[in-house]
């Protein structure tokens, strides 16, 4: 393997991990999920700000261009809204594998955007992705809450990933990027001051929910997305995928590593969960060969 590929490769491996990593500090934050997603979302502005001054990169985008980001920028906040909620009221591994139901997601949502035919080979792996779930639903019926928030942040995912599918034709990805965070934070910011169920206590922060902000909307958010689209000019989408596939994978060890007891789940739920995340990969591997 030449040694740009290789180190692009383990860079993307070192992102997977970084992702994973995300779950873990949306439990160590002591703020509740929507907070959060308020401060990560304002924080990684900041930053993705920055990067536009230093790269001197242009702004500008059309009122057009501006509506549909507005548009997904919504999505993203409750995307993210939801896969705290689901940390929150569950734990990281119950997060991360209902998230990797996502590839279903897309399956169902791609043909519409897309406008081509369902696949009955997604709708089978779909189908498989379904009893991994209900395994899991079976044996941690006390995490059901948590198991739904996942499933709609994964469901909300799945529809964003492929609305910038649609944009990345015309725009550049950090561009779609910061506009996203800006209107998601702009969208939060309104619900906030429209409601009267929150107040300042719940945006208090300790010194340590400072710390993991800091790193979950630099490093988390803004340096990982600016770095995997570079990345994808050295690999392959199948790499990509596969590797990207890992997350749970990372996540669930950290979060035995990090709390222990709390996070050791029965043996059915990790067969469902392998059973998910195998699927996964084996329709991407399918789904690549298909490409070529």
């Amino acid at each position: 393997m030449p040694k740009t590929k290789l180190n692009n490769y383990l860079h993307l491996h070192f992102l997977v991990f970084i992702w994973g990593f995300t779950a873990i500090l949306g439990a160590l934050i002591s703020i509740d999920a929507i907070p959060l997603v308020w401060y990560r979302m304002l924080f990684a502005v900041v930053f993705l700000l920055i990067y536009f001054l230093i790269k001197k990169k242009s702004l500008n985008a059309s009122p057009r261009a501006l509506l549909k980001f507005l548009f997904s920028g919504i999505i993203i906040a409750l995307h993210w809204i939801a896969f705290f909620s689901a940390i929150k009221v569950a734990n990281v591994s119950i997060a991360l594998v209902a998230m990797s139901t996502g590839a279903l997601f897309t399956s169902l949502i791609e043909p519409i955007f897309f406008k081509r035919k369902l696949i009955l080979l997604e709708l089978f792996f779909g189908l498989i992705v379904i009893a991994g779930l209900y395994l899991i639903f079976n044996v941690e019926s006390q995490y059901a809450l948590g198991i739904i928030y996942a499933l709609i942040a994964s469901f909300l995912s799945a529809l964003f990933t492929v609305l910038n599918g649609l944009y990345i034709r015309k725009h550049e990805a950090d561009l779609i990027s910061f506009y996203q965070l800006l209107f998601g934070v702009g969208f939060i910011t309104i619900f906030v001051l429209a409601t009267s169920n929150f107040s300042i206590q719940d945006f208090s922060l300790k010194n340590s929910d400072i710390i993991y902000l800091l790193i979950l909307s630099s490093i988390c958010t803004a340096y990982a997305f600016v770095v995997s689209v570079k990345i994808m000019k050295y690999l392959t989408p199948y790499t990509v995928m596969l590797t990207v596939n890992l997350e749970p994978v990372y996540g669930i060890i950290l979060a035995v590593l990090f709390f222990g007891d709390k996070e050791k789940m029965s043996p059915q739920f990790y067969i469902g969960g392998l059973v998910i995340v195998i699927t996964v990969i084996i329709n991407g591997i399918l789904k690549n060969k298909k490409s070529k």
